[in-house]
């Protein structure tokens, strides 16, 4: 009974010794554990002016979906199974960043005339490596401002650059930059015809600095092309007229501007307010001396 009891116990301790150092090796493994990077490109191209990707990272840490700042992502070219290197970028504090597509760096496309691009992060102490494909085809958009019968259009063509070849029912955005928000013109949905065009006509009465409009023609994130936009100077608004009175007195003007009413009234209240004093002060000499 005595060795059985010895064995038991023996037993029961190696158990419990057992299950403390696995305990312990979930709670190191957890300690370890690094955070996944969620990575996102989007491909943009601003007519006479840069292709870039726009690039965000992001990593779910407990409940929330935080940005990943200050790490490192590769760029490269996909092309048959080969990786081009374009070059490296880092994420700012709001885990984005802007990697510009020069010229210089020839892209490559595909046998369907479709350019891959990848991005990548090899990963640190906080987050484990992560990679990111876009693919996108070449497209061009011209717009321009016509009259006819006296209204003023907007239209705009759009084609894929390596066919040549006419875009039809691919939607895109009419807006006028602004300050904070652009202000969105047209329909909701204006899709290209079966020549690749639409005709928009622009509104009256839209104000715009000595009476010219910066009006963007978009196709937003489409799945083939990216987003391409296209920028169009019109001179068919309103002239914003500047109303400021900053040279006049007015009482939200600077100091020097105070208005001449309140000056004089001001000071008539301390002139009074200083003669009570001097009276006040006069008659307690001569109460004193009689």
């Amino acid at each position: 009974m005595k060795n059985r009891s010895t064995s038991e116990s023996a037993f029961l301790a190696w158990t419990i010794g057992f299950i403390f150092c696995l305990g312990l090796s979930n709670i190191y493994a957890q300690n370890d554990e690094k955070y996944r990077v969620r990575l996102r490109a989007d491909y943009v191209k601003i007519m006479e002016g840069d292709a870039y990707l726009n690039i965000k990272a992001t990593a779910k840490i407990g409940d929330e979906t935080l940005p990943v700042p200050n790490i490192e992502i590769a760029v490269y070219n996909e092309v048959e199974g080969e990786e081009i290197i374009l070059g490296n970028t880092k994420t700012n504090i709001k885990g984005e960043s802007r990697f510009v597509l020069n010229k210089s760096m020839d892209l490559k496309s595909d046998s369907t005339n479709t350019y891959n691009l990848g991005i990548s992060f090899d990963g640190n102490d906080s987050f484990r490596k992560a990679s990111k494909s876009t693919s996108f085809k070449n497209a061009h958009m011209v717009a321009k401002l016509i009259t006819k019968d006296s209204i003023n259009y907007l239209t705009a063509t759009l084609r894929e650059t390596a066919t040549d070849s006419l875009l039809a029912g691919e939607s895109l955005i009419i807006q006028v930059q602004r300050l904070f928000k652009p202000l969105k013109i047209g329909e909701e949905f204006n899709f290209t015809d079966e020549n690749g065009s639409i005709h928009i006509p622009v509104e009256e009465g839209i104000p715009g600095i000595d009476g010219n409009l910066v009006i963007e023609v978009v196709l937003d994130d489409s799945d083939n092309y990216g987003t391409v936009k296209t920028i169009v100077n019109a001179p068919v608004g309103i002239p914003i007229v500047e109303e400021t009175t900053f040279d006049q007195r007015k009482m939200w003007s600077a100091r020097n501007k105070t208005p001449l009413f309140l000056l004089v009234f001001i000071n008539l209240i301390i002139a009074l307010i200083y003669g009570l004093f001097i009276f006040l002060i006069s008659n307690l000499f001569r109460i004193s001396k009689s």
